[in-house]
């Protein structure tokens, strides 16, 4: 009986520890020697989405693949959800010592790398963005203020009611925005799908408050920039990133055609040589 009583207590102790060491906002791969490179995802996708591109890079760098809370399988957090993940992902870098590291940022994961390399304690060497603007809220809202963007509000509410086809509906169809290969369209939607819903959409709200156009004034690393020349055309994607990126010192911008809002999908192969040599140059 005293067995029992003892093997109950260890039960309920470690239990608590194994559910709260699943709610962090960050979930890190490593694979890999050589110099830190981090390798972060945009929202919704697991950091599996750099796996084909890992597999080379790894025989020279030592890769740390992140994967955000509430996607790719992960538990959820408490709210809000960006700023615990930015501060997560610096925490990470000190913890660990990562010095002298480059970081690829995909989307939400580049605007994180933005903000990364906007703290004064992180010694980054340089950073790679990926389709990734500052202030993605400031491109999709008419008379943009982030203190009006909150979370409680009809549309979040609505995407929050939505059942299961309803849901499936809406992320095909935004799906076909993001890559131009139909294969690459049904791995983002279901990505979509796989995430938790509240943080799809409340996550989403933080995605879209976050403006860091006046922090990019103190950025003074080598930053590299690969935009996509589709749906909008080049001369549209420049001028984009050109009043987004005002503030920013300087910046090497590589326009990415034949290609939407996925890379790594539309043009693996291109991709994989753009990064491996951006990297290779610093």
């Amino acid at each position: 009986m005293k067995n029992t009583i003892l093997l109950y207590l260890v039960l309920f102790l470690t239990l608590p520890t194994f559910a709260q060491s699943e709610s962090t906002p960050i979930h890190v791969q490593v694979t890999g020697k050589g110099q830190p490179l981090l390798l972060i995802p945009g929202f919704t996708v697991p950091g599996s989405i750099w796996d084909p591109m890992v597999k080379e890079l790894e025989k020279n760098y030592e890769c740390h693949v992140v994967t955000l809370a509430g996607f790719g399988g992960k538990a959820p957090i408490s709210f809000p959800w960006l700023p615990k993940v930015n501060t997560a992902i610096k925490e990470y870098i000190l913890k660990n010592n990562l010095k002298n590291t480059s970081v690829v940022g995909h989307s939400l994961g580049g605007t994180i790398a933005l903000w990364l390399a906007s703290q004064s304690q992180i010694e980054l060497n340089h950073i790679i963005l990926v389709d990734a603007l500052p202030a993605a809220g400031a491109l999709m809202i008419p008379n943009y203020n982030p203190e009006n963007l909150v979370y409680e509000s009809p549309y979040n509410d609505q995407q929050l009611a939505m059942d299961a086809t309803a849901f499936e509906q809406m992320a095909a169809a935004m799906s076909k925005g993001m890559s131009l290969e139909p294969a690459a369209q049904q791995k983002i939607k279901n990505w979509m799908l796989q995430s938790d819903r509240k943080t799809y959409v409340y996550g989403y709200t933080d995605y879209l408050k976050l403006d860091l156009r006046e922090a990019l004034k103190q950025i003074d690393i080598p930053v590299t920039i690969i935009a996509a020349s589709q749906p909008y055309g080049e001369a549209m994607v420049k001028q984009t990133y050109s009043d987004q990126y005002a503030n920013l010192k300087d910046y090497n911008l590589v326009v990415a055609q034949d290609s939407a809002h996925f890379i790594m999908l539309d043009k693996p192969n291109w991709f994989l040589q753009r990064i491996q040599l951006i990297l290779a140059a610093h």
